[in-house]
């Protein structure tokens, strides 16, 4: 197609009722609350059961978890119900979160969406791919969008169930080729290429892509035949401001060695209030996100990629990423003597 296409319905802020706005500040809390807290608190929960009488309830979910331990794996659980909760919609009306389509994405191959940057939480990302509220079922028909994310999530009881539900499944090398291998075409797995560590750069007003030595998202797309598709959502990065430390910093090497530890990078990062917007808090700023997909970059297949085609087809991903980001960051409110900063 020639031109930007957009599907969003999200009401213009003029005209917006207490009600709606209340919804809009609840959906998009909520999200920051399941993100932080669910996890540990179902945990600390099942644990805590073990010593009351209800412990039979934490025997049977263990029971469960074993049983079921490889689902993540193995193209997770989604559910349709939960990814078209209304509740994501108010989420999506709060920033607002678009979706932007440049190209087709035909449905008779198999995609990997790199996506950029992760900024603290990404919002967008969940908004886009983890439920229909931006209509990706129909920017796309046919297309099966199923973002990764870390193994570890999948370990923290009822927590795992609500992400495999909304579609998330593992970022490991094994879930990906289950994925990619199904007989059914139309697969894209949403990849966040910085991952934890380009959640340490999300500074406003910035764009730092974590992506130099970040090869094996290509190295996927080549044993799959996949094509690529660099995906970049403008405002990511201000919804939060973020405390930051030199790299030669005592602070930086603590963040640096809790992520190789752990997985993922504490940071110190703080939104506004939920009743006033001039007090620090948790809610994020309501500042404009919008995703937009690239053009697909085709990829042959190969069972076993030299660093030669890995390193090719890394070197066009990046030029194809910097292109898009240029040609649509003044569109979007980035200043034209700005530029994408590859670390």
């Amino acid at each position: 197609m020639g031109g930007s296409q957009v599907l969003q319905s999200s009401p213009s802020l003029q005209g917006k009722t207490l009600q709606k706005q209340a919804l809009e500040v609840a959906g998009a809390f909520q999200y920051v609350l399941t993100i932080i807290f669910m996890g540990p608190f179902f945990t600390l929960l099942m644990v805590y059961l073990l010593f009351t009488p209800l412990w039979a309830f934490s025997v049977l979910y263990l029971v469960w978890l074993y049983l079921d331990w490889d689902t993540p794996n193995r193209g997770g659980r989604r559910c349709m119900w939960m990814r078209n909760w209304s509740i994501w919609k108010h989420q999506r009306d709060y920033f607002p979160i678009k979706l932007v389509k440049t190209a087709e994405l035909p449905p008779d191959r198999n995609y990997v969406l790199s996506s950029h940057p992760h900024g603290i939480m990404a919002n967008s990302i969940f908004c886009n791919f983890c439920t229909d509220s931006n209509n990706f079922s129909q920017l796309f028909p046919g297309l099966r969008p199923q973002l990764t994310t870390l193994a570890g999530l999948f370990c923290l009881p009822i927590y795992r169930e609500y992400i495999m539900f909304h579609g998330l499944c593992s970022v490991s090398r094994k879930s990906l080729d289950f994925i990619l291998s199904q007989p059914q075409l139309g697969q894209a797995v949403v990849i966040l290429i910085g991952g934890a560590k380009e959640a340490l750069y999300a500074v406003p007003g910035e764009h730092h892509v974590v992506l130099r030595r970040r090869k094996g998202f290509v190295r996927l797309a080549l044993r799959h035949g996949a094509s690529l598709v660099p995906v970049y959502s403008f405002g990511e990065n201000d919804v939060f401001k973020l405390k930051t430390f030199a790299e030669d910093s005592w602070q930086h090497l603590c963040q640096v060695t809790f992520k190789k530890l752990m997985g993922f990078s504490p940071c110190i990062f703080w939104g506004q209030g939920l009743f006033s917007a001039n007090s620090w808090g948790l809610l994020p700023f309501a500042v404009p996100i919008t995703t937009v997909v690239g053009h697909p970059i085709p990829v042959p297949q190969c069972l076993s990629p030299t660093e030669e085609q890995v390193d090719h087809y890394h070197a066009l991903y990046m030029r194809a990423l910097e292109q898009l980001f240029e040609d649509h960051k003044e569109s979007y409110g980035v200043p034209a003597s700005t530029h994408l900063t590859f670390l």
